[in-house]
Formats: C-alpha cells, structure tokens, sequence
C-alpha cells in the first residue's frame, strides 16, 4: 500500500511522498450511425475497461452522456498513433472542432461519436468549450508529442485529463463546487502520469519517451538504451521513480481537497472521482514491483479493481 504518512519534503529514496484511424472498421461505422450511444459504449467497453467499469455508477439517465464524451476522449487521444502523419492528423482534428460548432448549433455530422453527443448535449447541456479545449491540445501535441519539462506536461494533463474531469462535473450540475473542480484538476494531473507510464513500454517499443526529459536527464537515462533495454536501461527506474511520485502527489492532494466534504466524495460527484482508484491501484502496484514500469505484472489486468472500484463508490473515498 501507499505510504501518506511520509513527508513530502523529505521523499525517502523509492518511498512515496504523501504530498506527494478511426477505432472501428468502416462496417461498424456505419452500423454506429443507426445506433450512436450503443457505438460509443461498445467503444468505451473494448478500449478503456477502467472508464467502462465506472460507467455503471452514473445516473442511469446520464451514462449515455458519458459513454459519448468517453468516446469523443478516447477518439482524440488515439489520432496521433492512428495516423501516418501530422497532417492527416491536423485533417481529423479540424473534423472534430468543426463538429463541436455543429453539435452546439443542432447540426453534428454523420458521425457515430458527434451524433451520440449531440443527443447527451440536448439533455445534459454541458458545456462545449470544456470538449473543444481537448480537441486544440490534443491538435497541438501531434507536432509536440514529448514533453521537455514537467511544466509543459502538467499543463498539457491539465487541458486534457482535468478538463475531461471538468466535462463530466458540469453535465452532473456539480460544477459549481470549488473543491470539487480543484479536486479534479489534480486528479486529471495523476492520471495522466499514471497513463503515460503505464504505456512506458509501449511507446519504447516504438522509439518514444513519454517521461520529460528533465526528469529522464536529471537521471542520466538514456533514450536509446530504454528503447533498447526497457528497464533494464541505466536510471529508468529513477526516472520512473520521481514520475510516480509526482502523480501520487498529485492524487493525494486531490484527497485533500475533499476534507470540506468530510474527507468523502458527495455521492453525486461519486462516479467521476471513482477514476481515481485505477490511478492509485495502478500506482500500489509500480511500488511494488519497485518502479520497474516494464514489469510484466503492470500490463495483467487485476482483479482486485473491480471490487475497489465498487467499495470507493459505497465509502465515499477514492
């Protein structure tokens, strides 16, 4: 487990700090078209099973509205590694700033994602510049896809992670809530250290590093050798280390945001912080295996989520 007693000024080497392209074929396209929200929550159960097993907890009258802005999420993130080139990606991103004016105006393009959300938008009425804020960082990091500094991650996580975060509180009415939104702010922070090294070994395979190169310098990590070796490279395992810890501080300080509220999540608010338990399960088990990203338990998916997933949402604690 993780250690939140430990002080954030003094982080103990390898302990926490407590402050511390389209998805589918053209057939299923098509089908998606006569079925939207089906699309998009079929879409939502193959590619992001975290996000599928919190879906169950929302309002029954708002998962619709879910599934199509988890989609839209999923849809953006997945463009850069679904391309050929910056270009085309450029022409799918402006696709989808187009389609968010359409969506807001009554006329969405004949798009499963963009008709699924035209219909959570005539309901819900979130608003869109939450949605178009994603799509123009999404656009931006297909000609920045590495990050040199922390500072340029953390801001990126905070126009896509926290914002989608954001998204989710407004069409739940909870947006209005200062804690709340800042609770999901760093929240969007640490699941987006916690994507990034989980897909460490991925993105290596493929000749990228996906922690900032002040981190990986500071460690004396070479790229090439981590492509090479994985984590067997000199200083990965440092470099993984502080990027953790970052995300941990990150999640705690999402829990501290909460003490206005008892310390628990108000039960409304309840299905969008519970994406908060895959980050710090994921986060256990780094340590344990300690901070070796390219262990092969970390890509088995474990059984204990489901049930900490379902206990977070019946305490009130993420």
């Amino acid at each position: 487990m993780l250690r939140p007693c430990l002080a954030r000024s003094s982080l103990p080497k390898r302990h926490w700090s407590p402050r511390t392209r389209s998805l589918s074929s053209a057939h299923g396209h098509d089908a998606g078209l006569n079925d939207p929200t089906g699309y998009c929550k079929d879409l939502v159960r193959k590619r992001d099973h975290e996000a599928f097993l919190t879906a169950q907890f929302y309002p029954t009258d708002s998962r619709d509205a879910f599934y199509a802005l988890r989609a839209l999420y999923i849809e953006l993130a997945t463009v850069q590694e679904s391309v050929s080139n910056a270009m085309i990606g450029k022409m799918r991103m402006q696709f989808w700033k187009d389609a968010m004016k359409g969506i807001a105006d009554g006329s969405p393009p004949r798009h499963p994602i963009a008709l699924a959300l035209h219909q959570a938008y005539a309901t819900a009425k979130f608003p869109s510049y939450h949605l178009k804020r994603i799509v123009e960082a999404r656009d931006a990091e297909l000609h920045s896809p590495t990050h040199l500094t922390t500072e340029s991650l953390l801001a990126h996580a905070e126009s896509t992670s926290s914002t989608f975060l954001y998204s989710l509180l407004s069409f739940l009415s909870l947006s209005s809530s200062h804690s709340l939104s800042h609770a999901a702010s760093h929240l969007g922070v640490s699941q987006t250290i916690a994507t990034l090294l989980r897909a460490l070994p991925y993105h290596a395979a493929g000749g990228r590093m996906v922690i900032p190169a002040e981190i990986t310098a500071r460690h004396g990590v070479s790229q090439e050798e981590v492509f090479r070796k994985g984590g067997g490279a000199k200083g990965i395992d440092e470099a993984v280390f502080e990027f953790a810890t970052l995300a941990n501080d990150h999640l705690i300080t999402a829990r501290e945001m909460l003490k206005e509220h008892g310390g628990k999540v108000p039960e409304r608010a309840r299905p969008v912080f519970l994406s908060a338990i895959p980050t710090g399960l994921y986060l256990e088990r780094l340590e344990k295996v300690n901070f070796d990203a390219f262990h092969p338990s970390l890509q088995v998916r474990t059984w204990r989520l489901p049930w900490r997933i379902w206990q977070g949402y019946y305490s009130g604690r993420i």
